[in-house]
Order: structure tokens, then C-alpha cells, then sequence
């Protein structure tokens, strides 16, 4: 292909997605505010339904605005744990017997209650009464295991047509989701807001050990997630973005389920929830249907929101781990949260530093000095607070993650002192747009993106407006933020460094006819 039909087809896919996303921008937002419906309920709870009859289904976005986060010291871990929790059924989905399960769990949280309060002596610990008093709590937790029936919730969902039945949880957020055919949204209405009206914290503590498996090999025994974990604990020393989202390892041994009903009052408050319903539905016929259901949701004040602030760092901090395995480089900067007049210049950086094979990452690192497998950069480990924009790269075999040190801060020297091109800062824009139209493609991703954004802002159009803002990026806004992000007195850098196997000397030779002994 020559040079001339190459720019051609370039500038042709410029124009095709400059043209989409303006149409995304004014007649889609226009085409959106008459197909969307967004209601406060009585109770606080917020819900946004889109009209979407491309096919007889809809799709779902539950999110809670809360994670990890928001959780205390002895109690980490927790969120994530509650989200295992939504899924064990209700009163009436999951037992045999409610009434006589409920009594049954009582005195599981009475015994383990007796049982941790004599794990946690410092001093005067009985091992013996230590261990009748686990026994009796073992022994209560196994008469209340008789009533349950196991997995019957994600059977009814997946029984009726239910597919992608998933959840996760972050540090900012926890979203539940799944798609359901058309005809089943009032069974989706009950499922959904039972398991918060009358949650069951069945086989809380098999679940526990479940989550604490989970920590054991993606931290424990993973050193790239041990290196994670030690460099977010040293680049946040007071904001809980330190703090893992799985939970240190003591308190995922003890926390209670009395812990977690806690915390569950707490956060899952309806004023604390944005529920989207996207896909073959009418607001006019769905609205009242929610109402009935999620409105029999408690009242209660929205949590307080999070006091303790990152204070500015004011020198370079290092993380060193010696592992038999693979090198690893990792360094981040502080930079501010999504609210920031900057935000959308983060973005334009990320991009030009990570997306594709032709950023500035890639091609120094991997394509040209051939010194690594991966490289890129972005912002991370969440949104709502002041986080770290990141930067990562991945040896290739004979390099060290320290060899990954200068060529990073090249490219951070180069974004401070030299303009972006022309052709990249367009790129980067022509790509966000084409993004945000892939987005909007399905009823899922449409759910999770106007869920977000309702959840995040207020206002579910903020999802386009930010086409806008990376629209007015600047070639000097990159300059200014990269030299006002990039600072050595800013940076957190951790790194695997490969340990190598000692080899043993070798066995002294025995002494000859004639030689000292």
C-alpha cells in the first residue's frame, strides 16, 4: 500500500469517527434523553432505565457506592466479601426452613463470638478451652449447614433465561449484573432487590475460607501480586487506596458475619444505590414494577463520605522484592481525582503512553530498544479519590526491571519538554470516540457506562460531555500536567528484582598421601 492511499484511509477513518462521535455527542444525546427515564425513589434509591428494543432482552447494573475503601482496620476485605454474600439467597430463596436456620445461625455467631474473643487474648489464652470453644462453634456451623440449599439463587437467574450472572468489587464500587429475556423483568425486580432487603449470611465462614483461597493465590503466592500490594501500601500511607481489596490475611481469618451485617446496614442503603435497566422494556410499564420492589428498601441517611486524605509526598519511596521469577518494574505518581479540571488530560497521557502499538511506550521499550515484553502507563487503582498514574514494564529474558528505569523517563522528559504532534493528539481523540461509540453497543456496556456516570456525577449525560473535555486538551495542557504529575519527589517505584539460585560450593577435595590434615 502506498503512502498516498494509506493517508487517504487514515484521514477517511478520521472523518468517519469524528462524524460518529459528533453524532454521539448531539443527536444520540438528544435520541437518549427521549429513551431514558431517571427516577429518585421515595427511599433514596436512584433508577435509570433505557428504552433499547433492538432485541426481546434487557441488561442490568447494580452499583453500590461502596468498596474497599470504606472499610476499617479488622475488617478488611470485607466489601468483597459481602458481594460473595449476595449470592448465597434470602429468607426465602437458599433454606428448607428459614425460621429454623435463622435460629440455627444465631447461635453460630453467639459461639464464634465466644471463640474469637478467647483467639484474641494477648495473654492468658487457654489452648484447650480454645479448642472446645472452636468445636462447639464448628459443631453450629455444621446444624445450620442442614438447611441449606446450595446455589439455588444463581440456579432460579440461569432456570429463566438469566446469562452473565456476575459481580465484582473494587476499591470505589460494588456492581452486580447479569442479562435477563425481556418477559422476566419482574422476576429480575424481586431477585434483585431481595437479596438487599433480606440478605442471609449463610455459610458465611466456608465462604470466608473461599475469599482468603482467593488472596492466597493472587497475592500470596504470586510475587507480581505481592509487589502490587507492597507498592500501593508504600505509595498511600494514609489513604485506604493503600489498603488491599481482598483484605489483609488476619483479618479475612477472623472477620465475623455479624461484621459483615454490619457493614451491609451501613452501605447498602437504597440513598447508596443506582440500579440501570437497559434492553425491550418501557419505562412507562418497568417504573411502577421497580417502584413496588426496590422501593420496600429501608429509608436511611447516605454514609458520611471518607475524611482521611493522602498528605503530598515529599520524597521518592522504594519497594524491593528478590524473587525467583520474572523482573518487574512498577512507578506511579500521585495526580488527582476524576473530578479534577485535569482529568481528561490523564486520559490524553494514557493513551499516548499505552494504547496500541503505536505509543510512545510500545515503541520505545518493545518495538524499538527491545528491552521489554509489555510496557504502558495510566491512572489506577481507582477514580473517586486522588490516585497514582502509573507507569509498568516487563522485561524480555537477559534485561532487569531496572534497565526499564531510563527509557520510561525518556518518554516522561520527552512529554514535558516537547509538544505532542499534531497527528498524535488527534489520534488519541479519534480513538476516544470510537471508544465511547464500541461502548454504547450493547445493553450491558450501555448499562454500566450510564450507571457510572449516574452513580459518579449525577447525570448520565457527563458520559458524552467528556468527549468534549478531551476535545479541549491542549498540547501545552500535556506539558503543564506531565511536569506537574512526573516529579522525583512525587514517585513510588517497586520492583521485582530476579533472584538467582546460590550455587552451593563445591565439596572440599580429601586430603593426599603427605598433605596437613
Amino acid at each position: 500500500m502506498n503512502m498516498k492511499t494509506l493517508l487517504s484511509r487514515t484521514l477517511l477513518l478520521v472523518f468517519f469517527f469524528s462524524f460518529a462521535a459528533s453524532s454521539v455527542r448531539s443527536q444520540d444525546v438528544a435520541s437518549f434523553e427521549k429513551r431514558i427515564t431517571v427516577k429518585k425513589l421515595a427511599n433514596g434509591l436512584t433508577v435509570l432505565i433505557m428504552e433499547r428494543p433492538e432485541a426481546p432482552v434487557f441488561s442490568f447494573y447494580t452499583r453500590v457506592d461502596v468498596g474497599s475503601v470504606q472499610e476499617a482496620p479488622g475488617i478488611t476485605g470485607l466489601a468483597h466479601m459481602f458481594e460473595h454474600m449476595a449470592f448465597k439467597g434470602t429468607h426465602e430463596i437458599g433454606t428448607t426452613n428459614w425460621p429454623a436456620e435463622k435460629k440455627a445461625l444465631e447461635k453460630v455467631e453467639q459461639a464464634y463470638a465466644v471463640y474469637l474473643r478467647e483467639k484474641l487474648k494477648e495473654t492468658g489464652r487457654d489452648p484447650k478451652k480454645l479448642a472446645a470453644l472452636e468445636k462447639t462453634w464448628q459443631d453450629a456451623v455444621a446444624d445450620a449447614d442442614q438447611y441449606v440449599v446450595p446455589n439455588q439463587f444463581p440456579e432460579i437467574v440461569e432456570s429463566q433465561g438469566g446469562v452473565g450472572l456476575n459481580a465484582s468489587t473494587d476499591r470505589d464500587e460494588t456492581v452486580y449484573f447479569y442479562s435477563f429475556p425481556q418477559n422476566r423483568l419482574e422476576l429480575w425486580a424481586y431477585l434483585e432487590s431481595e437479596r438487599f432487603l433480606e440478605p442471609v449470611m449463610r455459610q458465611f465462614y466456608k465462604e470466608r475460607d473461599v475469599v482468603y483461597e482467593e488472596r492466597r493465590m493472587s497475592v500470596d503466592s504470586s510475587p507480581n501480586g505481592r509487589l502490587l500490594e507492597q507498592f500501593l501500601a508504600t505509595a498511600f500511607i494514609a489513604h485506604p487506596y493503600g489498603r488491599p481489596v481482598i483484605g489483609w490475611p488476619s483479618d479475612l481469618r477472623d472477620f465475623s458475619a455479624t461484621d459483615a451485617m454490619n457493614f451491609f446496614r451501613k452501605y447498602y442503603v437504597p440513598a447508596n444505590i443506582v440500579v440501570t435497566v437497559v434492553g425491550d422494556i418501557k419505562a412507562a410499564e418497568a417504573l411502577p414494577i421497580m417502584e413496588r420492589y426496590f422501593g420496600r428498601l429501608p429509608a436511611a441517611p447516605a454514609p458520611e463520605p471518607l475524611r482521611t486524605q493522602e498528605p503530598p509526598q515529599e520524597a521518592q519511596r522504594s519497594v524491593l522484592v528478590r524473587e525467583k521469577s520474572q523482573p518487574l518494574y512498577v512507578e506511579g505518581y500521585h495526580r488527582p481525582s476524576f473530578r479534577d479540571p485535569d482529568d481528561a488530560v490523564y486520559d490524553v497521557l494514557a493513551d499516548l503512553l499505552s494504547k496500541g502499538r503505536t505509543s510512545r511506550l510500545y515503541r520505545s521499550l518493545v518495538r524499538d530498544k527491545r528491552i521489554a515484553l509489555a510496557a504502558q502507563g495510566g491512572s489506577f487503582p481507582g477514580v473517586k479519590y486522588p490516585n497514582l498514574f502509573y507507569f509498568f514494564a516487563e522485561p524480555i529474558q537477559g534485561h532487569t526491571a531496572a534497565e526499564m528505569a531510563g527509557p520510561i523517563h525518556e518518554e516522561i522528559e520527552r512529554l514535558k519538554i516537547q509538544d505532542v504532534s499534531d497527528d498524535e493528539l488527534q489520534s488519541v481523540k479519534v480513538r476516544a470516540k470510537a471508544d465511547l461509540i464500541r461502548g454504547l453497543a450493547n445493553d450491558q456496556g450501555l448499562a454500566v457506562q450510564l450507571g457510572e456516570y449516574q452513580a459518579l456525577y449525577g447525570d448520565w449525560r457527563e458520559l458524552f460531555r467528556q468527549i468534549d473535555e478531551l476535545d479541549k486538551v491542549t498540547k501545552a495542557d500535556i506539558r503543564r500536567v506531565a511536569n506537574k504529575t512526573f516529579r522525583e519527589d512525587n514517585r513510588t517505584v517497586a520492583v521485582i528484582e530476579t533472584e538467582t539460585p546460590k550455587t552451593p560450593p563445591p565439596p572440599a577435595a580429601a586430603p593426599g598421601k603427605g598433605e596437613r590434615q
